[in-house]
């Protein structure tokens, strides 16, 4: 009896193993991208389906079938493609000229005191001024070319960038500046190690929100004395009543934020990983 339970088979039971934690951050993140691409085709189907129901006028809401249409015949012809690179243009010198000093300074503002009692006065005051009714004063100092419209970006942007580099140093931990100056940390090496690494959530977020700004001003700058670019476009429709190519433009300019802010959500996930992981 005990020979014939020792030789008959074993039968082993294995259990499921848990999911692992990488699994599901990459289950989530791919759940999240989804839901990015799928929540504007929502609205787009809704809004086809409104105008084809009647309950919108298509006078001045045509169907989303029929500006694609349009869209597509300008894409073909290499007209949309033209207007939109002159504003990408416009767009990154925008970002590039205003980004980097408010990064700078923000981050330097957080860091010292006086500086921050210095300054902070004067970009409380500025701030508020929208930045539309100095178009005319940029038009005077700038002139009608290129130059005038890559200022009215890199306006835009350098507000909300420094204001959100100066935030996030402010919001790092003294003991982090008090660990670095025992070890003997210079200011450069505190600014490159500390304070631009402990600040990086925020000036991410500012960085978004100064980009969104610079597709509307720059829209609002190429009415204006432009021969190029997404808001000449949409003007120049407006004055001939083309409805559907005035939507092209706004849709492209929706399109445009939309893959900048996908793009930018990539990067955080890779040089702030702790923030995206909450």
């Amino acid at each position: 009896m005990t020979d014939a339970v020792q030789n008959s088979p074993r039968v082993e039971v294995r259990t499921a193993s848990p999911p692992t934690k990488l699994g599901n951050a990459m289950s989530r993140e791919a759940t999240e991208r989804l839901m990015n691409l799928v929540s504007p085709l929502v609205l787009l189907g809704i809004w086809e389906i409104c105008a084809q129901a009647g309950f919108i006028d298509v006078r001045f809401f045509p169907p989303p079938s029929k500006i694609f249409k349009v869209m597509w015949n300008m894409i073909e012809n290499g007209l949309l493609v033209k207007h939109v690179w002159a504003s990408l243009q416009r767009v990154f010198w925008g970002i590039l000229f205003g980004g980097i000093p408010a990064l700078i300074l923000g981050v330097s503002m957080g860091l010292y005191r006086n500086l921050r009692m210095v300054v902070e006065p004067v970009i409380a005051a500025t701030y508020p001024i929208p930045k539309s009714a100095i178009l005319p004063l940029i038009l005077l100092i700038f002139g009608l070319g290129e130059a005038s419209k890559i200022v009215m970006v890199a306006t835009g942007v350098f507000y909300p960038i420094l204001i959100n580099s100066m935030a996030g140093v402010l919001e790092i931990p003294k003991v982090h500046f008090d660990v670095s100056k025992n070890f003997g940390a210079g200011r450069f090496q505190t600014f490159r190690t500390v304070a631009l690494p402990g600040a990086l959530p925020l000036i991410m977020t500012g960085l978004k929100l100064g980009v969104g700004l610079g597709l509307v001003l720059i829209a609002i700058a190429e009415m204006v004395g432009a021969k190029s670019g997404l808001g000449y476009m949409i003007w120049n429709a407006w004055e001939i009543l083309s409805v559907e190519t005035m939507y092209v433009g706004l849709i492209t300019i929706a399109l445009l934020g939309l893959c900048f802010t996908l793009l930018l959500n990539e990067l955080e996930r890779v040089i702030v990983p702790w923030r995206s992981a909450r």
